[in-house]
């Protein structure tokens, strides 16, 4: 019994470790210090991320499997550029994911909760027009991921949620290298989510989806278009 304690113990501190380096790789990805298109070496991300070389090398099974690295032979890790391909396909799991996390809504929401985001992004949308300072395109940008990790949220299926946190990490990639909220492209991206946030309210699935299908399909063109 004490033998098999102290190896439960051992299994959740390297899982723990695991997934410390997990997160780690995500905020290097998001802040920068890794590139799409980037080749690094094992030994550059034991020190990037803090972790050993053997916690590393049980990461980088999971990293390859969520498409967010790819391992070549002979030459070191790769982190995927952000191509055509991966556009399309990231943005299509997103409409499907957000138009389930969106119906679900319609019947589920309080109003209460609707409400409060009509009323932050409508506030914000006034705050870019009187002052489109880098600060207030930041909390635009919050308010932005916020709204739907909430639609997302609020469907409580695991799967969706884990499926939603993989491919948002692509999505906000995409977002880093080509797509970032500024005065031109913040008050049409929130006119969108005030549509689905309507369409909510007035409890229409129909108008609902639409407007989500045409604020993703909005935000992919965006994308495309560079």
């Amino acid at each position: 019994m004490p033998g098999n304690r102290a190896e439960d113990t051992q299994k959740r501190h390297d899982g723990r470790v695991r997934q410390s380096g997990y997160e780690q790789f995500q905020k290097a990805l998001l802040d920068g210090r890794l590139r799409p298109g980037q080749l690094v070496s094992q030994r550059d991300l034991v020190a990037m991320l803090g972790l050993s070389i053997g916690a590393l090398r049980e990461l980088l099974p999971r990293l390859g499997s969520e498409g967010l690295i790819n391992v070549l032979p002979q030459r070191g890790i790769q982190i995927p550029a952000i191509d055509l391909p991966l556009i399309r396909d990231a943005f299509q799991m997103r409409a499907a994911l957000e138009r389930e996390a969106v119906l679900h809504a319609v019947r589920t929401m309080p109003d209460a909760v609707i409400r409060e985001q009509l009323d932050l992004h409508r506030e914000v949308l006034a705050q870019v027009k009187a002052d489109p300072s880098e600060a207030v395109l930041e909390r635009g940008q919050e308010i932005d991921t916020n709204f739907h990790a909430l639609l997302i949220a609020s469907t409580k299926n695991e799967l969706i949620l884990s499926a939603y946190d993989i491919n948002s990490i692509r999505i906000r990639l995409i977002k880093l290298d080509r797509i970032r909220l500024s005065p031109v492209t913040l008050p049409a991206a929130f006119a969108d989510h005030i549509a689905v946030i309507e369409a909510l309210l007035a409890r229409d699935p129909v108008a609902a989806t639409a407007a989500m299908d045409r604020h993703i399909a909005n935000a992919r063109e965006r994308a495309l278009e560079i």
